[in-house]
Parts: C-alpha cells; sequence; structure tokens
C-alpha cells in the first residue's frame, strides 16, 4: 500500500496487504510515548502508526453500513485533533496541546475529516481541519504526507476525498493557480509504456513516472471527486486508456481504471513482495482497486476482483483487524453488495466487535443514501513494520492496504 496505510501494516506484518496508506495507515507517529489502549479505540495492537487512520476507517465503512458507532468511538476520533485542526497518527495523551513535536499528517487529518463528516455534527472540528489542509497546500496543487513534503498521488487524494466530503469543490481550491487535479495529472502516466495509464506515487529521483497501484487506486477514485466510501457508477465507463497529451480528470479516471483492470484480469487481485519472498496477493490494495473500479466502471468492471475478496479476504481481515474489515465493508458499498452477507460472511458484525459497541446497527433500507451525499462523506471513497520491523514496514506499505486509511481509516 502506501502512505495511507503505513500503519495498518504494521498491525498485520504476516498478511500482505493492510493500510492504506504507502505508509499504511497514512499516519506518523506522536512522540508521546508507549500507549494505553483507550476504550473507544478499534482494534487491540498499538495504535502509534495507525490509530487516526484505522479509527476514520471504522467509523466511515459503519456509517455506509447504517451503523450509529458509539459515542465513545466518536469522541477518541474528535480529541486527538490538534487545536490547530490537524490529526497526527496517534496522541497517547490528548489532553496535552500540541507541539512542534508531534508529527501531524495530512492523511490522518483527511481520514477523520470524511469520517466526522459523513456521521455529522462535527462542522467545527472538520472546518478547522480543512482549514489546517488548505494552509499545507503544495505550489503545485497537491499534498504531500507531511507538510512542505512533496506532493503524492495518495496524500493528494485523501485530502481530495476530504474537501468533497464537507461540500467544498476540490477543483477550486487552488494554490498559485494550481487545484489537486493539476497535481494528480502530473503523476499520471500516458497511454503507452509501461505501466499504461496508472498513476505513479512520487516522480523518482530522475524525474521519472512509474506506475503504482495502490497510487493508481486512490488516483482514479479522487480524479473522480470522490473519496474513501466512493459509491459505484450508475452507468459503466468504458475502461480503456486512451488520449494523447495531458488528458482531463476524467479521462485519467479512465486510463487509471484500465490499468488497474488488467493488473487483475488474470488472477482477480494484485500482488506484493517482499523482499527475498515469493509473491503474495495484496487484499488491501485489491479492497481498493474493486472500489476504483466500481466508481469509474460501475460494479461490472469490480466483478472478477471483488468476487475473489467474497473468497479470499477472512483470513486476512481477522489478522488484520479494524481497518482491513473497514477496506471489505467499502469495497461491498462501492459494489452495492450486502456487507452482511459479503461471500457468506457478515463484515459489519466482525468491524463491529473490533470496538466499541454501537449504539445500533440497523442495515439501510432499501434505497436509502447510508453515507452517499457530498456532505455526508459518501462522495469520495500500511507502509510496513519496525526495528528490522521499520524496514518491513516501509517495505510493507509499498505493498499493502487508514486514508487510509479506513478506520484509519483504518
Amino acid at each position: 500500500m502506501n502512505i495511507r496505510r503505513c500503519a495498518a501494516a504494521l498491525a498485520a506484518v504476516a498478511v500482505i496487504g493492510i493500510p492504506g496508506p504507502a505508509f499504511a495507515a497514512g499516519s506518523s507517529p506522536s512522540p508521546t510515548g508507549p500507549a494505553t489502549l483507550p476504550a473507544g479505540l478499534y482494534g487491540d495492537t498499538d495504535p502509534k502508526y495507525d490509530g487516526v487512520w484505522r479509527q476514520s476507517l471504522a467509523l466511515l465503512a459503519q456509517h455506509t453500513a447504517g451503523v450509529r458507532p458509539a459515542a465513545r468511538a466518536v469522541d477518541w476520533l474528535t480529541g486527538q485533533q490538534c487545536a490547530d485542526g490537524a490529526f497526527a497518527a496517534f496522541r497517547a495523551d490528548p489532553a496535552r496541546a500540541c507541539d512542534a513535536k508531534v508529527m501531524v499528517d495530512t492523511n490522518s487529518t483527511a481520514a477523520a475529516v470524511q469520517a466526522l463528516a459523513a456521521l455529522g455534527g462535527h462542522d467545527a472540528a472538520t472546518g478547522k481541519a480543512v482549514a489546517w489542509l488548505k494552509s499545507a497546500q503544495n505550489k503545485d496543487g497537491g499534498w504531500g504526507y507531511t507538510p512542505g513534503g512533496p506532493s503524492d498521488t495518495n496524500s493528494t487524494s485523501v485530502v481530495v476525498g476530504a474537501l468533497a466530503a464537507t461540500g467544498e469543490k476540490p477543483a477550486a481550491v487552488l494554490k498559485d493557480g494550481k487545484s489537486p487535479y493539476d497535481a494528480l495529472l502530473g503523476l499520471a502516466l500516458p497511454c503507452s509504456g509501461d505501466g499504461a495509464g496508472a498513476f505513479a506515487y512520487q516522480p523518482d529521483k530522475k524525474g521519472e513516472l512509474a506506475a503504482n497501484a495502490d497510487a493508481t487506486a486512490a488516483g482514479v477514485v479522487a480524479a473522480l471527486g470522490q473519496g474513501l466510501a466512493a459509491t459505484g457508477a450508475s452507468k459503466g465507463g468504458a475502461a480503456r486508456c486512451s488520449g494523447s497529451g495531458k488528458p482531463t480528470a476524467a479521462q485519467a479516471a479512465a486510463n487509471g481504471a484500465a490499468y488497474l483492470a488488467h493488473q487483475v484480469a488474470k488472477n482477480g487481485y494484485l500482488t506484493s513482495v517482499l523482499p527475498g519472498a515469493t509473491a503474495q496477493p495484496d487484499y488491501g490494495n485489491t479492497a481498493d482497486t474493486v472500489v476504483a473500479l466500481a466508481a469509474q466502471g460501475g460494479t461490472a468492471q469490480a466483478k472478477k476482483p471483488l468476487q475473489w475478496l467474497e473468497q479470499h479476504s477472512e483470513a486476512w481481515a481477522k489478522q488484520s483487524g479494524p481497518a482491513a474489515w473497514a477496506q471489505l465493508v467499502l469495497a461491498a458499498h462501492a459494489t452495492g453488495t450486502d456487507p452482511r452477507d459479503f461471500g457468506g460472511l457478515d463484515l459489519v458484525k466482525a468491524l463491529n466487535a473490533t470496538g466499541p459497541a454501537p449504539r445500533s446497527t440497523d442495515a439501510p433500507t432499501p434505497g436509502e443514501a447510508a453515507g452517499t451525499s457530498a456532505k455526508s462523506g459518501g462522495g469520495h471513497a500500511l507502509w510496513w513494520t519496525g526495528g528490522i520491523l521499520l524496514l518491513v514496514v516501509v517495505a510493507v506499505g509499498v505493498m499493502l492496504g487508514g486514508r487510509r486509511k479506513r478506520g484509519q481509516q483504518p
């Protein structure tokens, strides 16, 4: 995965694919030391790298399924916000004011915005967070993982989702005349050569772009103006890479979807490889791919990887925790699949069991748009693991799947 899921990967080192962000849960650690797990937090692993990401993904996924989360779960997330509006990956002592040592980041902040906007009643918190995100926008129109860092597709995409969730028009959020879409299109590969149509995470040291599946899934959704809880297209769009020169955002989304569709055409899933190991299924990025394909081309386009997830993802999700369950719920949401019968598995029940009991678990009635309005956040859908784990974390984050990213996101 990549920056969006840096942390979740840490919680699931043995299994490939959890957040999201590149660094899987999309979050940087806050220097507050070891933490006792709070009662309102989802998951039972150390939240140092992905607490806000996985909490955001969990709350957002529950919302799409018609679940009203426990008040203490929501309070935990709002309590993580710094006075300036930003969020760090995790703060063990939220009563202590944020200072320069607290490593706030765009991924955690944008994921929290999407979750809180969907739940409603948090306009003050989301307004401050969006103001902070705007202050961290780069001159190319995009965002890096941390303020001042070079723009990357994943961070820019999760921020686009936050803007859309709060009713902003991402194309109108400018820095030096550049919008987030200018940054994304600058990271899109042409329809020729290796990785045709994909998005790169960032240019390499030589300024060259290389296809990145995690970045592509994020870029497709953002180019469509959606976020983590993206909804499927009502009319299927062709997943063809076409056009020359700089594409429009819609064409870049179609090109990226074509790349992803090609990647999953043979087996139905993406793969990732740790150093010295053989390729393994990448469950998290495959779930993100389902969301991206559905958002661009409708449920039919996402059918093959969706069916693969329904048959094979249970063990991964059980080991990986709330961000993984949330990613699967969001994949079901994007494709119109019942998350309470996902290949015979009740994803909602499994997700709910990783945190405090929700206030209600009623499924949305037919036709009810649970979290699909721009205002509610329905408009828009982990690197690795330390010591030696730190190297693996960096390795796994680039390959795996908090935004998010989910529930953190995840």
